[in-house]
């Protein structure tokens, strides 16, 4: 593998960790009695609870490459194993909003919680300057990915933002 140098090595190691997320989380779905996709929604769900904004169904939907049914089948799936509850928007009663559960963050993090921290532990170790690197490398992979997908990058490989309940 050096003969191909240290870049082709770091995205080799990039690939093994995002494929072994992927594993994790395939498990973890099926330990809890949802499909994958269901664990790409929640991640998605919270990512966007991060960034301070609402999901509604369509754009949940959009996101995840489905259609109008499999979207309402995914959706009624996570709030009838009480991951997800609808809401009006406040603002625009019309909206339903998505959000995830306590009880779907607390399950997220009783099992990508130890990785998380791990990772946590493995940054502080770093400077600002090693920090900024690695947020500059993995932002501009995934934008990379996200691309040359059409954008399936971004929600297929959600692996890169955790688990259930990992956004927290």
């Amino acid at each position: 593998m050096s003969e191909q140098g240290p870049e082709l090595e770091i995205v080799h190691l990039l690939r093994k960790v995002t494929a072994e997320f992927a594993l994790r989380q395939a498990e973890f779905a099926a330990r809890n009695g949802m499909h994958p996709t269901d664990v790409r929604a929640l991640v998605c769900l919270l990512d966007a609870e991060r960034e301070g904004s609402g999901v509604t169904a369509g754009r949940l939907g959009a996101e995840l490459g489905l259609n109008s049914a499999g979207t309402t089948s995914l959706i009624d799936r996570l709030e009838r194993l009480g991951h997800l509850t609808r809401t009006r928007d406040e603002r625009d009663r019309r909206r339903v909003l998505l959000r995830v559960t306590p009880q779907a963050v607390e399950l997220g993090w009783a099992a990508f919680g130890p990785a998380i921290g791990s990772a946590v532990a493995l940054l502080r170790e770093f400077d600002a300057a090693e920090v900024a690197a690695v947020r500059r490398f993995l932002g501009g992979f995934l934008a990379a990915v996200s691309e040359e997908g059409g954008g399936a990058g971004a929600t297929g490989g959600a692996g890169a933002t955790g688990g259930a309940g990992a956004g927290r």
